[in-house]
């Protein structure tokens, strides 16, 4: 999972019974008995945390709570269920407990129904509801159960023996059921992340196009799982490549489902032969108008031909470096960033590349990269990155830009969303 959820229960579940006080049970010692049944409790909630999967997670805290909690709470053996297909089926037990795994609990057994209105049980044999048919084959006469998950797919029951504290019993099930609870929600973001982290990487070319005349190369790193840079190479004709970069304000799912759209629909654009300006213009609109909270997209787009010349429109992106002629020429001419303005113009620039100069494209999370003093790494860094390399290759230069800014910023997962592109004339 993407991160560990740290939790008290002291003073994160207010909503929840404290267990009794030690002075107010007796033979107990005050305080020393706290602090111990407090570090049991914490001990089952770390081994949640530092479980990787569903399963895992699930095992591992029956198994802490039977190991851990025979004494306080009367623990003796546990079970995990699955529902499926109108029942709980038996899919992993410890401890006392001889019920054969695959043991099919119906959905409609009254203590399931009790269950699955609150998401905690406590009953003894004593009690209404109590089907000694069903629990005979588990081998319990007194047990607790929490049901986990959004649509309760998992139900963990407890043999319970001896003299119950049915309010310590009910505290520490709670903490842990809610504790479970959070980490499968987190699992399921996580999941979704990992599936718009798939489409975001199918969308990244996978390798720089071969062109004879230049060496080009481009690297993305985001600030999570998913970012809101994207920067793409599209077959115009033979001999025009298009080149773009493009940065959705914010970082994260947002921003990179509006970075999506932008690729997308650039790709579209230039796929039915539509001119730089009249397909911006028409990008512009499709994200003013968009329902995401992103509604904010710096791009840059540039046309470049086999003879040097490079045609390019640089929406609020910025500016790429051209290094010409020993000096640098900065790429401006376009407009404002797309999104909030309908019916925004933009304009096209000029430039042509021969051996010897390099084009280096980059987005914000390079120049606005600070480091511990909120210093930015700055374009003129930038520009001397590109001075002391030019004689490199455009993988190497991209590399070394990149790694200049983590050196300086001293991180090496980045606050925002890197990106940067060379284009090399040979």
């Amino acid at each position: 999972m993407s991160q560990s959820l740290k939790r008290n229960p002291v003073d994160t579940f207010d909503n929840l019974p404290s267990p009794a006080p030690a002075e107010d049970r007796p033979g107990a010692s005050p305080g020393t008995e706290h602090k111990v049944w407090y570090r049991k409790l914490e001990r089952t909630l770390h081994a949640i945390e530092r479980s990787e999967d569903v399963a895992g997670m699930l095992s591992a805290a029956l198994a802490s709570i039977v190991r851990d909690f025979r004494e306080e709470l009367g623990v003796i053996g546990g079970r995990l269920y699955r529902k499926e297909r109108g029942k709980y089926v038996l899919t992993h037990q410890t401890g006392k407990s001889r019920a054969p795994i695959g043991y099919k609990i119906p959905l409609h057994y009254h203590p399931i129904k009790l269950l699955r209105k609150s998401g905690y049980l406590l009953m003894r044999e004593s009690d209404p509801g109590f089907d000694r048919r069903i629990e005979e084959v588990v081998g319990v006469r007194v047990f607790a159960a929490i049901l986990i998950g959004e649509k309760d797919e998992y139900c963990i029951s407890f043999s319970l023996k001896g003299k119950i504290d049915e309010t310590r019993t009910s505290y520490a099930l709670n903490t842990i059921r809610h504790v479970l609870n959070l980490r499968l929600r987190e699992q399921a973001l996580f999941d979704i992340l990992l599936e718009a982290k798939e489409i975001q990487v199918s969308l990244l070319p996978k390798s720089a196009p071969r062109i004879k005349e230049y060496d080009i190369h481009a690297r993305s790193i985001p600030a999570e799982v998913v970012g809101g840079d994207l920067f793409d190479y599209i077959p115009i004709s033979d001999g025009v490549l298009g080149v773009a970069i493009a940065d959705a304000s914010g970082h994260g799912l947002p921003a990179a489902l509006q970075a999506r759209d932008v690729i997308i629909g650039l790709r579209m654009g230039m796929a039915e032969d539509l001119k730089i300006v009249k397909t911006l213009e028409k990008l512009n609109k499709v994200i003013n108008r968009s329902a995401l909270a992103s509604k904010f997209v710096s791009l840059f787009y540039g046309e470049l031909e086999s003879n040097g010349n490079f045609i390019y429109s640089n929406c609020g992106h910025p500016p790429p470096l051209l290094y010409h002629r020993e000096r640098f020429v900065e790429l401006k001419e376009g407009g404002p960033v797309l999104g909030p303005t309908v019916g925004t113009r933009f304009l096209r620039g000029y430039v042509h590349l021969r051996a010897g100069d390099l084009l280096v494209l980059y987005t914000d999370g390079i120049s606005e990269a600070t480091n511990s003093h909120e210093v930015e790494f700055g374009v003129p860094r930038i520009r001397q990155v590109i001075s002391e390399n030019l004689h490199r290759s455009a993988p190497d230069i991209v590399d070394r830009l990149i790694k200049a800014v983590h050196d300086f910023s001293g991180r090496t997962t980045p606050h925002d969303d890197q990106t940067v592109v060379v284009i090399k004339p040979r």
